[in-house]
C-alpha cells in the first residue's frame, strides 16, 4: 500500500515547515503498517519561498500557475503515485493518531473516502461556534473539510477530482460526488473521523476584520454560486494576506 499526501500551498513559507513536520510525524502511522508514503507540495504560484521550504524538507514539489485551490489539489494528485490520497492544507497539523484512524478505515475495506472534524489553534468565540456548527454538519452529511480529507485514488479519478470551476466549497462538491459514488458501489462509505480532530489555523480571525468576514459570509449566503465561482469574491483565500 502506498499513500500520497498532497499539500497545496500558496505563499505559505511561514506555516509550511510546521505542517510538513506534522505530516512526516503522522505518516509514521502508515509506515508502521509497512506502507510507503510520499509527500507532494503543490506550489500554487507563490511569490515567497514556499517551494524552497518544501524542497528543503525533502518533499516533492509540483507547480500550478493558476492560483486556485482546486487546481492546486488536482495538480498534486496528478503527480501522486499512491493507492490512496491524503489532502492536508498548508496551515494544518495532523497527528499520528488521526492518520492511524484513517489507516484503520482504509484497511477495513469499507471506506471510499473520508475527512475529520477540526479545531482551531486559537480561541475566538465566533470562530469556535462556526467550527462547532461545521463539525456537526460534516458528520451529519458526510462532507469533509478542505483542510483534511483522504480518498481512494481510483475513486478520486473516477469522479474527476476537485471541480475547477470553484474557488471555494470545492471540498463540499467533491464530498457530494463521492457520496453518490459510494452509494452506487454499495459496499463502501464516506466517513468523518472525530476522535482526533485536525488542528488548523485561526489566522483569518486576525488577518481580516469582522466586517470583511461578515461581508464575505453575506455574499456567500445570498449569492452562493456567484461567490464560489469568483476568485475576487473569495478574497480571504486568494488575496495573499498571510
Amino acid at each position: 500500500m502506498k499513500v500520497s499526501v498532497v499539500v497545496p500551498a500558496y505563499n505559505e513559507e511561514k506555516l509550511l515547515p510546521a505542517t510538513l513536520a506534522s505530516v512526516r510525524g503522522a505518516a509514521r502511522s502508515f509506515e508502521t503498517l509497512g506502507w510507503t508514503t510520499e509527500i507532494i507540495v503543490c506550489d500554487n504560484n507563490s511569490t515567497d519561498a514556499t517551494a524552497t521550504v518544501a524542497r528543503e524538507t525533502g518533499a516533492e514539489v509540483v507547480f500550478e500557475p493558476i492560483n486556485q485551490i482546486a487546481r492546486a489539489r488536482n495538480a498534486g494528485a496528478a503527480a501522486a503515485t499512491g493507492d490512496w490520497l491524503v489532502f492536508v492544507d498548508a496551515d494544518s497539523r495532523p497527528t499520528p493518531e488521526l492518520f492511524a484512524e484513517a489507516a484503520g478505515w482504509i484497511q477495513s475495506g469499507r471506506c471510499l473516502a473520508g475527512g475529520c472534524v477540526v479545531r482551531l489553534d486559537e480561541r475566538h468565540w465566533v470562530a469556535d461556534a462556526g467550527t462547532g456548527l461545521w463539525n456537526l454538519i460534516s458528520r451529519s452529511c458526510h462532507w469533509f473539510a478542505g483542510s483534511f480529507s483522504f480518498c481512494e485514488t481510483r475513486a478520486f479519478r473516477k469522479v474527476g477530482g476537485f471541480n475547477e470551476e470553484l474557488y471555494a466549497s470545492e471540498e463540499l462538491d467533491l464530498s457530494q460526488r463521492l457520496n453518490k459514488l459510494a452509494r452506487s458501489e454499495g459496499k463502501k462509505r464516506i466517513v468523518i473521523l472525530h476522535r482526533h480532530p485536525l488542528l488548523t489555523s485561526a489566522r483569518k480571525m486576525s488577518l481580516y476584520s469582522r466586517m470583511e468576514l461578515l461581508r464575505f459570509m453575506s455574499r456567500a449566503f445570498l449569492r452562493p454560486r456567484r461567490t464560489v465561482t469568483s476568485r475576487e469574491a473569495c478574497s480571504p483565500w486568494y488575496d495573499g494576506r498571510r
